[in-house]
């Protein structure tokens, strides 16, 4: 049996059980869910290092009952010296992929989590920032367990970051690849996470953090200098929605693809499917996200560089046009341009009904590779969207925010139902969200069933060569027939449940004041609670 953790005091999820339970306890402290995430995201920093880092991006929708949704945009720019002649001077008709020349953005997490920090203290939160950065401290400190998939990333990536700075001497054990299971000790960024809590997350930007960082990053090659840290700060922006017949959808505007999270589901809503599981169901969705990728693919960047607004796409009406456009008895030619990612999720909710939806990602497994090694800061690659050429979406430029897949996402349902949902798995984040809604919001399947039910997965992401449209093994063979017979280019995947599909996660508040969380089993994660 699928069962769903259901709880009053606060749930909080996440793909690492150590960050669901730094989470946790923050909530049974009395903090809010700000807070509770302000300690787990600096806990998912430590714990699950393939994935995310304090040098890289984040998003956070952060929600109190009977207010309108807070969003947090935390993408770093590009370096000042992050120009198309500073790579083609060096001999690149591309910008390499790892190593210095990759770490081209400022991390914006950090500002993220300063931001975040104001609306906690606004919610009334008093725990200290040395609280909250206590248990990730302790675990880069005491050491962490190497998970199946850091153990498997580490050596399937190993001969492409094994040159960056910093990355041999941080994620290697004893000088060899790490197995599952064994120890990794990250003592560096263990005095980071504890000077922060001491000093303030402000010096990640403009104090002695960041002079080690810009002396790091220069020292390596990076164009990122202590002037593009120091000018960094993270913008609250207010989220972009869109209605369906039973509730009002949030996520995050560009430069994250959240509009075509929203509009995925927003065409599905039009289609008017019955049941779930079906060929209309998994057809429906594959072609609203073909419909949704085709409007993203061509305007959404920056939003300093847009030509349109998201919302002209978010309206009943523009739903029903895009709509117009699916045969439901055949799938359209395929493919676009895919998008690669890695990333986490974490969703909580506390007593109050407060709500945090919050995903931090360094863009590849373990990013651009580089790592301070005086501060133990991995830093990203997102900057790698980015094209030299001047006519391309998303030409580098300085000061340019990237393209990127992050999208948390949060619904508020007409019944008085609060949900926040996510995943990893960059293009594939839009699809897992739809999946999950569709099934739980529009299908009324179990919470946790709907996160454990067989995906899929149109385009390429974790490494993938092909751009098919990938099921995992369980679903029915009746089904997959029909659609290959419907034109599908498909891909049956050997596992029932694979990392390819991303880490999923939710959590929903009832209005009885009942909290139901599900974890991916995909995933090292748990749904922490009391």
């Amino acid at each position: 049996m699928i069962h769903t953790k259901r709880a009053l005091g606060g749930v909080f999820v996440s793909p690492h059980h150590l960050a669901s339970q730094a989470g946790r306890d923050v909530l049974k402290e009395g903090g809010n869910a700000a807070e509770a995430m302000l300690a787990a995201a600096a806990a998912i920093a430590v714990v699950y290092p393939h994935m995310n880092s304090i040098g890289g991006d984040g998003f956070w929708i952060l929600s109190e009952p009977g207010k309108a949704p807070i969003g947090i945009d935390a993408c770093g720019p590009t370096a000042a010296a992050a120009t198309p002649e500073f790579y083609t001077g060096r001999g690149h008709s591309s910008i390499p992929t790892r190593g210095p020349l990759a770490a081209l953005t400022v991390p914006g997490t950090l500002g993220g989590w300063a931001k975040a920090s104001e609306v906690a203290r606004q919610w009334g939160g008093k725990l200290p920032l040395s609280r909250l950065m206590h248990d990730a401290a302790h675990h880069a400190r005491q050491g962490i367990a190497v998970t199946p998939s850091q153990a498997r990333l580490t050596k399937v990536k190993h001969a492409e970051l094994k040159d960056s700075p910093g990355f041999n001497e941080t994620y290697l054990i004893n000088n060899a690849l790490p197995e599952e299971g064994q120890l990794l000790k990250q003592t560096a960024l263990a005095d980071t996470l504890q000077r922060l809590g001491q000093a303030g997350l402000d010096d990640f930007y403009r104090g002695e953090l960041a002079q080690a960082m810009a002396e790091d990053l220069a020292r390596a090659g990076s164009p990122v200098t202590l002037a593009d840290l120091q000018g960094y700060n993270a913008t609250l922006r207010p989220p972009i929605s869109t209605e369906l017949g039973n509730a009002t959808l949030y996520n995050m505007p560009p430069p994250t693809q959240g509009m075509a999270a929203l509009m995925i589901l927003g065409i599905f809503d039009q289609l008017k499917v019955q049941s779930a599981e079906g060929f209309e169901h998994i057809h429906g969705l594959v072609e609203s996200t073909k419909q949704a990728f085709l409007v993203r693919d061509r305007y959404c960047t920056d939003p300093a560089y847009m030509t349109v607004s998201p919302d002209e796409f978010l309206t009943r009406e523009a739903m029903h046009s895009r709509a117009s456009n699916i045969d439901m008895r055949k799938a359209l030619p395929w493919p676009q341009d895919p998008w690669q990612g890695d990333t986490i999720w974490m969703g909580c909710i506390d007593s109050e009904g407060r709500t945090a939806s919050f995903i931090q990602s360094i863009f590849w497994e373990f990013g651009s590779g580089v790592v301070s090694q005086s501060t133990g800061v991995l830093f990203q690659n997102r900057g790698i969207s980015f094209s030299l050429n001047p006519t391309a979406l998303h030409y580098l430029q300085p000061g340019r925010k990237p393209f990127h897949t992050l999208n948390p996402a949060m619904a508020r349902f007409k019944d008085g139902r609060t949900m926040v949902y996510g995943t990893m798995g960059g293009e594939g984040q839009p699809q897992t969200q739809s999946a999950v809604f569709s099934r739980y919001g529009l299908f009324s399947q179990g919470l946790q069933q709907a996160v454990t039910a067989p995906r899929w997965l149109l385009g390429r992401t974790w490494g993938e060569e092909t751009t098919t449209l990938k099921l995992e093994s369980r679903f029915d063979p009746a089904l997959v027939e029909q659609l290959k017979a419907a034109g599908h280019d498909l891909e049956v995947l050997p596992e029932a449940f694979s990392d390819t599909m991303g880490h999923a996660g939710a959590v929903v508040r009832h209005p009885n004041g009942m909290m139901e969380g599900a974890a991916d089993p995909r995933s090292d994660g748990s749904v922490a609670c009391w």
